[in-house]
């Protein structure tokens, strides 16, 4: 199987776009850091660690501390495709950071967003 080049990606390269994407819209870095680390388990040292190495998007995500187990709960439509029906396990992964970024850029409350309200 050949993988999509976003797994290859270093992490570092994608995290810049999904900052611009939220501050466009009025919200914050500080945000788009809670929900991956709310996603991913990483702390904010881990997480700028992580930036540092320069590590692959694939790497960052299944290597993480510890996913959370209500990133289930997310549902909805990212670059038309449903992500709750994505099979790959390291692309709905992605794709459920991808969906959050959008809730963040359209406006939803971080509670909303992290599935605690």
């Amino acid at each position: 199987m050949i993988k999509h080049r976003i797994y290859t990606m270093s992490f570092a390269r994608v995290y810049p776009e999904y900052i611009k994407k939220a501050e466009r819209k009025g919200r914050t870095k500080a945000e788009v850091d809670d929900i991956i680390c709310w996603l991913t388990g990483y702390s904010q040292e881990q997480l700028e660690a992580e930036l540092e190495k320069d590590t692959d998007v694939e790497t960052f995500l299944m290597e993480a501390p510890q996913l959370n187990p209500a990133r289930t709960l997310i549902k909805g439509v990212v670059c038309g495709v449903r992500v709750e029906d994505i099979e790959e396990p390291t692309m709905r992964e992605i794709r459920y950071l991808d969906k959050l970024i959008d809730e963040l850029a359209k406006g939803k409350a971080m509670q909303k967003i992290l599935r605690t309200a």
